[in-house]
């Protein structure tokens, strides 16, 4: 079966949840919690799912992926396909059609110039935009009159739904953010913290890393929607006081990301306030190692940067011994019972895409010792940790602060003691590390440490934006702004010509042959990145809450226009 017999005519035409509501705002007040709080309402110039999400509830792609991984149309009339002629023949092009009599929150009109804008905005050279993969191949986009844009490329796409698709690529305003392109856009802090968007609601005051007001959109598409006239996003904490919030207290509506041991979450489930919602995606925790020097003792502009290669993990046979000396199976038992699964896959779904890639599942603490010996690492003077001309094997391993974290990071620790790697834990507080702020020293992009773990997903059901995150150039560095998704600066010119041929390649078994390659360089070929556990996404809403559908291929908030208070 080729891509481009699903293009004609697959896109699913999904029904949202029945609205329940009579008015806009007739249901007063509803209260989220993320216990990573939002630092930027831009997607573009942060990776942190806290950030993303917050601002799906301002600003809207084209189309999104329900929780079935289908497409559907939200500011486009329909999703182009080849049937329908809004993907050529060749695969080389996609147009898209407005909805008609679309506003701004501002009451201004939104046209094809906006979506024009928004790729020349993350595309900018002079910039450093977070999702720059969604734009991988992209040669020109094109306003062909106020309603129709068509986005071209360099080769044929048989995957054209990286641009304005999802929550990690939504519409910006050009009259708003047209000071903004390249070196320009961190500073324009107003817009970044206030957009001006189409989505159900709009921000009345943002405190960055504490809370954000909003109140409905005066000119939201559907006049009955939302049905919530205020919306408090509150951020910070933990994930086991924003569980309480919400499935004890009842104080919370709606609770994102719990990653609590399950004897805790079900503990909390007791009180009868509220519901835990899961299901699972292509979220995987992961250990990323850093394939440059983070050592304070450079100058500041070259830490972490590809000048440098780090002078311990360059060494493939330490990245793997570090792997092998892992429990994941104890992780997940430790961390998440029935929502993880130990994985070796950096893509652990759809399964058309998921390699067999099972070596990692069994720990090997006495193999690992014997690869870091055969390495040239060795105890030589007895203190248990192992050394090289004269460098001790030391490593410092930092994460975002969450009990979960801390756990694995005491396990892992332990484990990588035992054969000889010194190990110093750092955690950050998560609205910190994975904040945008490039002047700060403890984001992930920036990675001044070894090792960092943490865990995120793509949207929708196809990998290729995905992989193409570890693009060579595509590290984050100081001329972009330390923005970039090739967290850990992997560089393969192989890889990027595999990267390449998924790009053209339309037979989906192909692709998913290819896919997987892509998946095992990065893993048990590089071991650049350690993956840990398939996390399943665990939330929790309210009993009073309704219309809510938990989605693992887009923002969660994804459909929020449609909840409402159940009476």
């Amino acid at each position: 079966m080729k891509l481009k017999t699903l293009l004609m005519g697959a896109i699913a035409t999904t029904a949202l949840a029945p609205a329940a509501l009579a008015e806009r705002g007739s249901d007063g007040h509803v209260n989220i919690i993320y216990w990573q709080a939002p630092s930027i309402l831009n997607p573009y110039l942060s990776g942190g799912t806290k950030d993303i999400e917050s601002a799906s509830l301002i600003i809207e792609p084209l189309g999104r992926y329900d929780q079935n991984g289908a497409l559907v149309p939200y500011l486009a009339e329909e999703i182009p396909t080849v049937e329908n002629g809004g993907v050529s023949e060749d695969l080389t092009s996609v147009t898209w059609k407005l909805k008609p009599d679309l506003l701004w929150s501002d009451g201004s009109p939104v046209t094809s110039a906006d979506v024009k804008f928004t790729a020349e905005y993350c595309m900018h050279p002079e910039g450093g935009c977070a999702q720059r993969a969604k734009f991988d191949g992209v040669e020109s986009v094109e306003a062909v009159d106020d309603l129709t844009v068509t986005v071209t490329f360099s080769q044929p796409q048989p995957n054209p739904y990286g641009p304005f698709m999802g929550g990690q690529s939504p519409i910006i305003q050009a009259a708003q953010f047209a000071d903004c392109l390249g070196a320009k856009a961190p500073e324009c802090t107003d817009a970044n913290f206030s957009p001006i968007g189409t989505g159900p609601f709009v921000v009345t005051d943002f405190r960055p890393n504490d809370v954000i007001q909003m109140e409905a959109n005066p000119n939201f598409r559907d006049p009955a929607k939302p049905a919530f006239a205020t919306l408090t996003f509150k951020g910070g904490g933990d994930a086991t006081a924003a569980g309480r919030a919400v499935l004890e207290t009842g104080e919370f509506d709606y609770a994102w990301n719990l990653q609590l041991a399950p004897d805790v979450l079900a503990k909390m489930a007791e009180a009868g306030k509220g519901v835990p919602v899961a299901a699972f995606g292509t979220l995987v925790e992961r250990i990323e190692m850093n394939m440059t020097d983070p050592s304070p003792d450079l100058p500041e502009g070259e830490r972490s940067t590809v000048a440098h290669p780090h002078p311990i993990l360059s060494d493939m046979k330490v990245r793997q011994a570090l792997s092998m000396a892992i429990d994941r199976e104890l992780l997940v038992e430790v961390g998440y019972g029935q929502a993880g699964r130990a994985t070796c896959n950096l893509v652990p779904a759809p399964a058309l895409y998921a390699s067999d890639n099972t070596e990692c599942l069994t720990q090997d603490l006495e193999g690992a010792k014997a690869l870091l010996e055969e390495a040239g690492w060795t105890d030589s003077d007895g203190d248990g940790i192992r050394e090289k001309d004269g460098m001790k094997l030391s490593l410092l391993y930092q994460t975002s602060t969450n009990a979960v974290r801390q756990d694995f990071q005491a396990l892992i620790k332990d484990w990588w003691n035992q054969i000889g790697v010194e190990t110093e834990l750092r955690n950050v507080d998560a609205s910190v590390f994975f904040g945008g702020d490039p002047g700060s020293p403890d984001t992930f992009q920036k990675f001044y440490a070894d090792v960092e773990m943490y865990a995120n997903n793509f949207d929708g059901t196809d990998p290729q934006a995905y992989l193409s995150m570890y693009r060579c150039g595509n590290e984050p560095k100081p001329s972009s702004q330390w923005q970039g998704e090739n967290i850990n600066r992997f560089c393969s010119e192989e890889y990027d010509a595999l990267l390449d041929e998924l790009a053209r390649t339309g037979e989906l078994d192909k692709r998913g042959e290819i896919a997987k390659k892509l998946n095992d360089m990065l893993t048990k070929e590089s071991y650049t990145i350690v993956p840990l556990v398939d996390r399943g996404r665990v939330s929790a809403h309210s009993v009073t809450l309704g219309g809510v559908i938990l989605n693992t291929w887009d923002s969660e908030l994804w459909n929020v226009a449609d909840w409402y208070r159940v009476k």
